[in-house]
């Protein structure tokens, strides 16, 4: 055999052991085409998954429509072309599924519609799957294969175009590389098309075809996401919200009228304004400033205190600026009048932390009644639930458990007896709901393995809240998708269970763990707060 001329018989031995090895080399196992099934059917339902999420996102943008149609329509508008070629797209696919089941099983174009490949007979079955999609020769393709590219390149392409903000277009990971790539068995390139589906059995073909689906639903959700966000980009950033009531004057007599504007008042909790008193050059109605140096009140979440020692009576004034840098960097200036009375106290109601009374914790407070010793004055509580009682040197402390508002009132030991020496009206609210914290993040924000790896739990968060006040975790769930599915692991207490710490161990770059369903015990009970949203980095 060493070079010795081969008989007929021979070269016929041969070349059937040829074919024999090919056909050996293309039988593909049965246990492979069973995970193709498996992994199909995971696929499908990732995808309703994403369907629904998107579509949390579209009823966002609904709210956001209503609120602002001036400054949403645009990105409104740019989400419903997103939400229509993906749905286009993904028709598409599915006409190629339902044009393959057609060809292999024989089904009608009804039939192909609602088939699933786990009752395929012929699952191994390649030539037609390769003369659909690429054609006879796939050097030069010619199949549905050629129009799903070109359809993919487009799609990505006017998807890009949605996004205005050139970083953020450049940020966007789209997926569905079409790419030829370098075939280490062939020593050659092959294009997309032949890498794909050139001798691919149809189980695996319908496969790629539901990870395309997955890909476009999860780029349509990154896009929509994305749009989303620039609705509220150009917006000031505030995250503290409370309720103000600024009187035209504080000190009334009986029969005038009391003046008040109510408003709610916000601010950036991590970026305080500058606040300057002096006299305001308006020549500029766009750039108001104040003439000179002018005077810098201290400022403290958010809000200026400003404290001038008074001495003589009557009315009295001052003007200023408020400077607040915005999104962009450019500074803000917001100028303002004010005014107030000097006149002798006849007595004095001061919350030491805040202007309202919270239910469950001492509310500190100190009052005091001019000509009288703090020793000789009496408060008591009306329109509420609770007490107030003396800590001595004029300073108590409120503790509520129902109510909306009440009333402090005030009375001084005469040598006659009691005399009343008037009342001052509170607000009543419950505490403001702590934050849930995961990992460092509070809300959305980024995290990486290493950090979700050392995660010991919950942790409730109240940054804004000036008490000392705990809230207890009593329960909270954990969800993320892993291997294609979302999983749901609750869990009691703040500590991560065992089985969410298995679940964090297979967090993937680009995956989301959301934290939901959290709740904490407050004064009045148990109570709901809002969970997070961590995406993996």
């Amino acid at each position: 055999m060493s070079g010795a001329k081969e008989t007929p018989r021979q070269k016929m031995i041969g070349m059937m052991y040829l074919v024999l090895t090919a056909l050996l080399a293309l039988n593909v196992s049965k246990e492979i085409l069973n995970a193709f099934i498996a992994i199909e059917e995971s696929l499908n339902t990732t995808n309703v998954n994403f369907d629904g999420k998107n579509q949390i996102l579209y009823s966002k943008f609904d709210k956001a429509l209503a609120d602002n149609k001036g400054k949403a329509q645009k990105y409104f508008d740019n989400a419903q072309k997103a939400k229509k070629w993906s749905k286009e797209l993904c028709d598409s696919i599915n006409a190629v599924k339902a044009r393959l089941y057609q060809a292999v099983q024989g089904v009608t174009k009804e039939q192909s519609d609602t088939f699933q490949l786990k009752y395929l007979d012929s699952k191994d079955n390649y030539d037609i799957p390769t003369r659909i999609l690429i054609g006879a020769d796939p050097e030069t393709p010619t199949g549905s294969a050629i129009g799903l590219k070109k359809q993919i390149e487009e799609f990505k392409k006017n998807m890009a175009n949605l996004i205005d903000n050139p970083t953020e277009k450049a940020g966007l990971k789209l997926g569905l590389d079409t790419k030829d790539t370098y075939s280490v068995a062939e020593e050659k390139t092959v294009t997309w098309e032949d890498n794909n589906f050139y001798h691919a059995p149809i189980a695996a073909v319908l496969s790629i075809m539901a990870k395309l689906k997955t890909d476009v639903k999860n780029a349509e959700g990154d896009v929509v996401q994305t749009l989303l966000k620039s609705v509220t980009a150009n917006d000031y950033s505030f995250d503290a919200v409370e309720a103000k009531v600024v009187a035209e004057s504080n000190y009334i007599t009986a029969g005038e009228e009391y003046r008040a504007d109510i408003f709610v008042s916000a601010h950036n909790s991590a970026q305080d304004p500058q606040v300057l008193v002096g006299k305001v050059d308006t020549t500029d109605r766009k750039h108001p400033k104040v003439i000179g140096t002018g005077e810098n009140v201290p400022v403290s979440g958010g809000v200026g205190r400003y404290i001038v020692k008074t001495s003589a009576q009557g009315d009295q004034n001052y003007d200023g600026v408020i400077n607040v840098k915005g999104p962009t960097g450019e500074i803000k200036a917001y100028p303002f009048h004010a005014e107030y009375k000097v006149a002798a106290p006849s007595f004095a109601v001061s919350p030491s932390k805040m202007n309202v009374f919270y239910i469950g914790v001492p509310n500190p407070v100190d009052i005091s009644v001019a000509g009288s010793a703090p020793n000789d004055i009496t408060a008591s509580i009306t329109g509420a639930t609770g007490s107030i009682k003396p800590l001595g040197q004029g300073k108590f402390e409120v503790t509520l458990s129902a109510g909306t508002e009440c009333d402090v009132n005030l009375s001084v030991k005469t040598k006659s007896g009691s005399k009343s020496a008037g009342k001052q009206h509170f607000r009543v609210k419950k505490v403001p709901s702590p934050n849930a914290s995961f990992a460092g993040v509070t809300g959305d924000g980024p995290v990486s393995t290493a950090e979700l790896s050392t995660a010991g739990g919950v942790i409730p968060k109240s940054d804004a809240f000036e008490f000392d006040l705990k809230f207890p975790v009593v329960s909270w769930n954990m969800s993320m998708m892993v291997n294609g599915l979302y999983i749901d692991a609750p869990a009691t207490g703040p500590g991560v269970t065992s089985e969410q710490k298995a679940m964090l161990a297979k967090a993937k770059k680009g995956g989301r763990v959301l934290i939901e369903n959290v709740y904490v015990m407050a004064p009045e009970g148990k109570r709901h707060i809002a969970g997070c949203v961590l995406k993996v980095k």
